[in-house]
């Protein structure tokens, strides 16, 4: 396996391979860039077809994690980690010491928190064996799940969306489509149903959907239906690459705006998304709010110093819709030019002072 030479090695600054046969553990850390402050990004467990699709995600989330930072205005670095394993399978207090070992031999780059197969008890039992780790439980000075601020974020996406779109803000009577009902997309429709939203929700979890359907009025859609649902928002909140080129001419949406990462399948899809009229909210800038309350965990700032970073998402997307507008490029374009000119200037800063 070549990482150097693997398609999504975006000069990462370190690649770490973590292997404790006596916990059981096989994970990859990806750290992208320090300019800012450490690296930070969640720990996810997933069962890959292979430690080569581990590693793709590895580092796309990363470099990802860097512009989410960049754009969100918060002082960390980009970094991820990836547990080659079941998310479902039972995860022992002794696994996740073992990867707070090895994110401990990395001397404070990196921090980690919870993330797709990892919760608050996983955190908490890597805080065990090391300190750089957020996401714990609150009751051990966490500030607990972020999941929350997440889809905070993505509903000021989707609110910036139709301010560019429409004019107005105002989500009365919109129809959003909520794919996936995890912490992030069910706190999204509940954001959403305040504001007198008609909901569309799908997920393989059935009492998810149900759940739904009973406390915020959801009409279910069936999990095949979800691209061609009949909406004005489609808001992808479980897996990435659903932006492809088997989905793209199905969508009816007219603004994407959700929290999974790497929605977008290949860069190209970005600039389809313009030419059909769509208007994309960049997954990583539009789901930054779960990385503003972590990083505030982190430098220990309080709620009501991070609360309002976290609704501030709603300015970034519109600047990101203007500059897409005035550069007559697509907006994934758009972002990733505004995150690498912040970088490349923190970058310049760190080699000045140094």
């Amino acid at each position: 396996m070549s990482v150097f030479q693997a398609t999504d090695f975006n000069h990462h600054e370190q690649v770490v391979f973590v292997n404790d046969k006596h916990a059981g553990l096989k994970a990859i850390i990806a750290i992208h860039n320090t300019a800012f402050g450490p690296a930070l990004g969640g720990c996810r467990m997933w069962d890959y077809p292979s430690e080569e699709e581990g590693l793709r995600d590895v580092l796309r989330l990363s470099r990802g994690m860097t512009y989410k930072a960049a754009l969100a205005n918060v002082a960390v670095g980009g970094g991820k980690t990836v547990i080659l394993g079941k998310e479902s399978a039972p995860k022992s207090a002794e696994l996740m010491h073992a990867m707070g070992r090895a994110i401990e031999k990395l001397k404070g780059r990196y921090v980690t928190g919870p993330d797709i197969g990892t919760g608050v008890e996983d955190m908490t039992n890597i805080r065990e064996t090391t300190a750089h780790v957020i996401g714990v439980d609150a009751s051990k000075g966490g500030y607990g799940d972020p999941s929350p601020s997440t889809a905070r974020g993505v509903f000021m996406g989707i609110r910036a969306g139709l301010q560019h779109k429409h004019g107005s803000a105002d989500l009365k009577d919109v129809k959003v489509m909520v794919q996936g009902l995890g912490h992030v997309g069910y706190n999204l429709c509940r954001f959403l149903h305040e504001e007198g939203a008609q909901l569309f929700v799908a997920d393989v979890n059935a009492e998810a959907v149900e759940r739904a359907e009973s406390e915020l009025g959801a009409i279910a859609v069936a999990v095949d239906d979800v691209y061609s649902a009949d909406v004005d928002v489609y808001a992808p909140c479980a897996f990435g690459a659903v932006i492809n080129d088997n989905t793209l001419d199905r969508f009816k949406a007219g603004i994407i705006s959700g929290g999974a990462n790497n929605q977008l399948d290949q860069d190209r899809h970005g600039e389809a998304l313009k030419e059909l009229g769509i208007i994309y909210l960049p997954d990583y800038v539009a789901n930054g709010g779960g990385l503003v309350q972590v990083a505030a965990e982190w430098y220990k700032e309080p709620e009501e110093i991070y609360r309002p970073k976290v609704d501030a998402i709603y300015e970034t997307c519109l600047s990101i819709l203007k500059k897409a507008n005035e550069d007559d490029i697509s907006t994934s374009l758009a972002a990733d030019r505004i995150g690498e000119e912040r970088v490349l200037s923190a970058e310049n800063q760190v080699t000045t002072a140094s």
